[in-house]
């Protein structure tokens, strides 16, 4: 028997957020699929703090260092990266998360989620 899988938008990914369908769940959106984020670890948690807190006095004023916050690729993907370094463009991301041509650099510490990541 094939398994069907209901694939969703952006846009309607946002929608179920706005609803509060997903406000209990820690999920991405990956390729149309809604997936479960692998819990971060005291050893994740402190290596990208280091790492982000260590780049944004590096890079002030010249680049924006968001910790594990979505950005949008055209896949119908929203993954939150552990450190996404994107263009400083202030409040034009209170309307969209970086697209790919806002990213300078994304960051992702991984150990059980590699092969997910690498995806």
């Amino acid at each position: 028997m094939t398994m069907i899988v209901a694939k969703w938008t952006i846009d309607e990914y946002h929608r179920m957020i706005d609803a509060g369908i997903l406000s209990d769940r820690k999920v991405e959106l990956l390729k149309g699929e809604i997936v479960e984020m692998s819990l971060e670890g005291e050893p994740h948690a402190y290596s990208s703090g280091e790492a982000s807190d260590y780049l944004a006095k590096l890079l002030a004023g010249r680049a924006k260092i968001r910790q594990a916050k979505p950005i949008t690729l055209p896949n119908d993907s929203e993954p939150e990266p552990d450190i996404a370094i994107v263009q400083p463009l202030g409040r034009e991301y209170r309307q969209h998360h970086p697209y790919p041509g806002n990213i300078f650099w994304l960051i992702e510490y991984a150990n059980s989620s590699l092969e997910k990541d690498l995806e």
